[in-house]
């Protein structure tokens, strides 16, 4: 039995939309919240999984850099300008606006009622998904959630870095929710 050969894909092969064809095509019903995320590369690394899964918005608040940060530039790789996103000094008025617009919101915490996220159920509602501050997690905006759910962990630290728990949870929730688009 021979040996094959995989050929990685070439970027026209990849089927890439153009930044303006980008603007016409369909958006997730979900918005990512960064609540003071202290890393700008772990903020220019959600910008590059938002623009993969096409999510409505990005929302940047307290100190998380905003995208004319070099280094959140540096790992976003174009992406900011890809991913439609805003900016609020303060995350509770983020998230109270986006409540009232009849947001689901999901706190991304381990908190005492959180649940795992394999048991995630979609519902018709468009999804908010709240990612906090490295060290201390969502700040006074996890009382607004309607719900918090965690990915679960055996190791000893029970903690993962922001911008691979995006990955997970935007992954699973998309999944999930039947969001997986296709061009």
């Amino acid at each position: 039995m021979g040996c094959r050969r995989l050929r990685k894909l070439s970027t026209s092969e990849l089927g890439r939309p153009t930044l303006a064809a980008l603007q016409h095509l369909p958006r997730i019903p979900l918005h990512v919240v960064l609540d003071n995320v202290r890393s700008a590369y772990n903020v220019g690394s959600i910008f590059r999984t938002a623009d993969a899964f096409r999510v409505g918005q990005v929302i940047l608040c307290g100190i998380t850099a905003q995208p004319s940060n070099r280094e959140v530039q540096k790992t976003a790789l174009g992406s900011t300008a890809s991913v439609p996103w805003q900016y609020f000094p303060d995350t509770v008025h983020a998230v109270q606006m986006l409540k009232e617009q009849g947001f689901r919101i999901v706190a991304v915490e381990q908190t005492d009622e959180s649940y795992s996220l394999d048991v995630f159920a979609s519902d018709q509602r468009p999804l908010v998904l709240i990612f906090g501050n490295e060290v201390q997690g969502i700040g006074p905006a996890l009382q607004l959630a309607d719900e918090a759910l965690e990915i679960p962990q055996w190791g000893m630290k029970h903690s993962l870095n922001v911008a691979v728990v995006a990955g997970i949870v935007l992954w699973e929730v998309c999944k999930r929710s039947g969001w997986l688009l296709r061009p």
